[in-house]
């Protein structure tokens, strides 16, 4: 049995605008909350075929779906290729409709079965494209909004060191977070579950300066040798969305080049909480600077430690 819902919401902003944000696939993990990752596979002018990783009712989900785009007509329609259970199949259309200059109405349709036409496994699809399409919508209006009205809440930066060593060494130190507790002094505690191959979820409890701690939870997806990509589902205060990456080039003299990149928004509402009444976004962007950008330049440090230690 195919079920057929429809989500929609006004927002403040040109329609154009609207369209080239749903379409740029590489900006989803920041714009949409449920939204991890985005690979393209295949890509045309008019057509794609991308790899997504998001949640759906807090469960970490990969699929493949292909898209065609239409900007003209400020439509874009996709199909599910390769669904998660107990999805057997699905696929929707984005309506982005005029309302005037700096306003307009994006529709967001669905059609979806369940695996067997199971009834559990249809409400349980009914519920996560119910949150989910809730979810994107608000943030879509929300992001975009931020994007043409605060752009100095988000922050990007990254950190990178060239180690002795190849890529494969370093990975694993990176991927098996579940040894970080003992190898990382600034994590306490550590929970990691990997729901598939490559495809994770990490609780840390991290240790502050102050002495304070702070538990995070992340959606980790792997590319062995070569990246982690990672998103935030539990934040602290400070900070609105954080998206980040590993990322590893190796050099033909054996030696790699580890990157850490970083994504955040910082939460207005928090930063006197935080830092004082006299501290501002300046002030927030420099905390968080410092604070992330030296996690990972200790976790790369002692990576860097980890590989010589295997060579001697």
């Amino acid at each position: 049995m195919i079920r057929e819902v429809e989500h929609e919401i006004t927002v403040h902003a040109a329609a154009r605008d609207v369209y080239r944000l749903i379409a740029d696939v590489e900006r989803w993990p920041q714009l949409f909350p449920p939204t991890v990752y985005v690979d393209h596979v295949e890509r045309s002018e008019s057509e794609e075929r991308i790899r997504i990783w998001a949640t759906a009712n807090g469960e970490p989900k990969s699929w493949t779906s292909r898209r065609a785009l239409a900007p003209e007509q400020l439509t874009i329609t996709f199909r599910q290729e390769a669904s998660a259970p107990p999805v057997a199949s699905m696929g929707g259309t984005w309506i982005i409709e005029p309302r005037g200059a700096r306003l307009c109405r994006v529709r967001l349709l669905h059609d979806y079965r369940a695996v067997d036409d199971d009834p559990a496994g249809l409400e349980w699809i009914t519920r996560a494209v119910d949150r989910n399409s809730r979810s994107e919508l608000a943030a879509l209006k929300s992001n975009i909004e931020l994007a043409t009205g605060a752009a100095e809440l988000m922050l990007s930066f990254e950190d990178a060191v060239r180690i002795d060593g190849p890529a494969k060494d370093i990975y694993r130190f990176l991927d098996e977070a579940d040894q970080w507790e003992a190898r990382l002094p600034h994590v306490a505690a550590v929970r990691l579950r990997e729901y598939a191959p490559g495809l994770q979820s990490l609780r840390m409890e991290t240790l502050t300066k102050d002495g304070g701690r702070h538990t995070t939870e992340s959606i980790r997806v792997c590319f062995p040798d070569h990246k982690i990509v990672y998103k935030q589902t539990t934040l602290p205060a400070l900070m609105q969305l954080h998206t980040g990456c590993w990322s590893l080039t190796e050099h033909g003299d054996g030696s790699t080049t580890a990157t850490s990149q970083h994504t955040v928004v910082i939460n207005a509402k928090a930063i006197a909480t935080v830092l004082g009444a006299a501290a501002g976004v300046a002030e927030a962007g420099a905390f968080l600077r410092d604070a992330l950008g030296g996690n990972s330049r200790a976790t790369l440090a002692l990576a860097e430690e980890h590989v010589a230690r295997k060579k001697r």
